[in-house]
């Protein structure tokens, strides 16, 4: 029997996702959604739109509050989740589990930003969507209407935080709030870098030895932004020649975590070399996993180096 569109595969990329022909994908990983709930005896959660006509939203995330000191001001993590661009949304078990442990662990406000996805939608969407989404959050200094931003953030203290195509959308907001205001009066104070998805046309580092790893990261790329000029793209490699320098980012620290198996690795670190060399007056921090694989620390957080990053985290925040 001849196939149609709606089953000829264009991409395959089990066990993450499968893109067909006719333009519809199945995602196939961390696409369960977890209810948020509100719980006076630990971490609350809820669900707010920020740009209902574009299907834009987040999911807040309140800690316990003390009861001796109720209106304490608390930093505020705003997370760009991972994914592909493509994969994973702000209200599955990963992403939920994942902020309520932080929340929990360092008593801040989170902000989990659900972006428009690819295929649906191509970047520059979800760069956009997130940074109207911070926006958002900066608005609240003037008591915009989100209660538990507005009564209870620091907007002296937003750190912004993102694993792997998440960590690529940091770099981006971070860059953006060195060229543009975030909001009036509003700088955003630190960002957190998981395992950043970078990539560029030149092979590094244990790229050379893995090409068709190299490949699949490239391929994921070009197939999500197709409007962009290449892999040397300034967004997905910050350190190319040409590109803005890095001691334009908006932002007065930074944490950036790499993993010894990761083939995003070597990438990571370049990032951290050219970052202290590029005249930036911030301060940066490397943490690398040894012997772990991407993002594992989502994926396994019992794992003994993922509870060694979670302190870093909040010892950051803090």
């Amino acid at each position: 029997m001849a196939s149609n569109a709606t089953d000829e595969i264009a991409f395959d990329f089990r066990p993450y996702f499968i893109l067909y022909k006719d333009g519809h994908v199945d995602r196939l990983t961390e696409n369960d959604f977890v209810p948020p709930s509100l719980n006076p005896e630990g971490v609350s959660s809820k669900d707010v739109a920020i740009i209902p006509e574009l299907g834009v939203s987040a999911r807040l995330f309140l800690p316990k509050l003390d009861a001796g000191d109720p209106h304490r001001k608390l930093t505020i993590l705003v997370y760009f989740h991972g994914g592909g661009f493509c994969f994973v949304s702000a209200f599955c078990s990963l992403v939920h589990g994942y902020l309520t442990s932080i929340v929990t662990e360092a008593n801040v406000i989170a902000v989990s930003i659900d972006f428009r996805r690819f295929p649906e939608h191509t970047l520059p969407a979800a760069y956009d969507d997130c940074w109207a989404a911070l926006q958002w959050v900066a608005s609240h200094s003037a008591g915009e209407a989100e209660p538990w931003l507005s009564e209870h953030g620091d907007f002296d203290r937003i750190t912004i935080i993102g694993d792997s195509a998440g960590g690529n959308i940091v770099h981006n907001m971070a860059m953006r709030a060195g060229r543009e205001e975030v909001g009036r009066g509003v700088k955003l104070d630190g960002a957190i870098f998981g395992h950043p998805y970078f990539c560029g046309a030149e092979a590094v580092g244990d790229e050379v030895k893995y090409p068709e790893k190299k490949a699949q990261g490239d391929y994921i790329w070009m197939l999500t932004n197709p409007t962009t000029v290449g892999l040397d793209d300034p967004q997905i490699n910050p350190i190319a020649v040409g590109g803005p320098s890095l001691s334009g980012l908006g932002c007065a620290r930074v944490l950036l975590c790499v993993a010894g198996n990761d083939i995003l690795r070597d990438r990571g670190l370049l990032y951290y070399e050219r970052l202290r060399s590029s005249g930036w007056k911030g301060t940066v921090e490397l943490l690398e996993s040894e012997a772990e694989e991407h993002v594992f620390h989502l994926y396994n957080p019992t794992r003994e180096n993922a509870r060694i990053i979670m302190p870093h985290i909040v010892s950051f925040l803090n």
